[in-house]
């Protein structure tokens, strides 16, 4: 009687320091978590910013790309008028 009282009193004893190791652990795992969460949500903040600063930067490099595009026409209309000019007078010299 005597044995199963000390291996009853052992196995009791094993299962509260069990429990208490459990407890111990899962609260060091919920700091684990909460840790690497945060961490997480920085890294995503960060991508968020990076993200949003190439959009305004591809809608800067858009507006630039127009008003290039407006000047190479303007630029084109240009020398189109000049060389009618040009033409025009090549022809009155080789008339004369």
């Amino acid at each position: 009687m005597e044995t199963i009282s000390i291996a009853l009193a052992c196995t009791i004893a094993g299962a509260v320091i069990s429990y208490a190791t459990f407890q111990r652990n899962r609260g060091h795992d919920i700091r684990a978590d909460t840790r690497e969460e945060a961490q997480t949500r920085a890294k995503l903040d960060y991508i968020a910013t990076a993200v949003d600063e190439i959009r305004l930067d591809n809608k800067a490099r858009d507006r630039e790309v127009t008003e290039l595009k407006e000047r190479v026409i303007r630029n084109e209309e240009s020398v189109k008028s000049a060389h009618k000019r040009i033409d025009g007078l090549e022809e009155e010299r080789g008339a004369c």
